[in-house]
């Protein structure tokens, strides 16, 4: 929403919270077939870009998303070298991805605007859109995944926005079968699930989802992320076998050049929070 002219704010009526930032300027607002997108420019934030009046990121603390849901992922599989993203269409995590020795990266995102306006307000996060080993799609990464070669690829990343509108079928036991299917034997599913603090059945819902679809093993990792409702945002990891520990690959790591992600956290997400422990009972997991 968009009330007083110098702050925009998202607020959370469920949980009786918002999150407001203050503005310079109103810089655009483009409707695409299938939503609203806007960009912002913000007194501290940098820009910010939001879809249907939704904050997706900002210039300041979007490294701490793009690199959590990459790194984590990537390291924990054993040898990646084929990745697919759906969703990300701001590329911030096809940036973070490429920095590792994969062979390939195919982007799905459903609506070309985002990518757009992200290569004109965020030229930071698509400085490799032009990497040879990657590929970006504008079409549906539902569809995409019914019709890809099965046990083809090492890592799925889902990152979508929340699941309403065009990302809805994202999260639901369907999806995951398929990209159980297309995943190779080692292969890891790793998706945005929301916060753990007010989005805890939709957490608990997409846990119970990935299992039904025969994911073996889950790992919920937490980290702060300030512009998305409650501050604070989640990642989960889903293997067809035991999740491994993950490799502390310090020649790879020493190129990332990460503002958040490290090895030590990293390993501190390996033991999920006594809080949300309890809140999906689980036992190693």
């Amino acid at each position: 929403m968009f009330n007083n002219p110098s702050w925009f704010t998202e607020a959370n009526t469920s949980w009786g919270t918002g999150f407001s930032l203050q503005i310079k300027a109103k810089i655009c607002e483009e409707q695409s077939p299938y939503q609203k997108v806007a960009i912002y420019e913000t007194t501290h934030f940098g820009y910010l870009m939001t879809i249907d009046d939704i904050i997706m990121l900002s210039t300041c603390d979007n490294f701490l998303y793009h690199e959590m849901m990459s790194h984590p992922v990537l390291f924990t599989h054993p040898n990646p070298k084929n990745v697919v993203i759906i969703g990300g269409g701001d590329c911030g995590t096809l940036k973070e991805v490429l920095k590792h020795p994969v062979d390939s990266v195919v982007q799905i995102d459903i609506d070309e605007k985002v990518t757009q306006l992200a290569e004109k307000y965020f030229p930071e996060l698509c400085s490799s859109n032009n990497d040879p080993r990657a590929t970006l799609l504008f079409q549906d990464g539902i569809r995409w995944m019914q019709e890809a070669k099965t046990g083809s690829i090492d890592i799925i990343i889902v990152d979508s926005t929340d699941p309403i509108g065009p990302a809805e079928g994202l999260f639901n036991q369907a999806f995951y079968e398929q990209c159980y299917r297309v995943l190779r034997e080692d292969g890891l599913l790793v998706q945005q699930s929301e916060s753990p603090l007010i989005h805890q059945q939709l957490l608990k819902d997409m846990r119970h989802a990935m299992k039904k679809a025969d994911f073996t093993d889950l790992l919920t990792i937490t980290f702060p992320q300030p512009v998305y409702p409650s501050g604070w945002w989640s990642a989960t990891i889903a293997g067809k076998k035991q999740l491994p520990l993950f490799r502390k690959d310090e020649a790879t790591f020493n190129q990332l050049a990460t503002k958040y992600y490290q090895f030590a956290i990293h390993e501190a997400a390996l033991t999920p929070i006594p809080m949300l422990k309890d809140v999906l009972g689980l036992n190693n997991k």
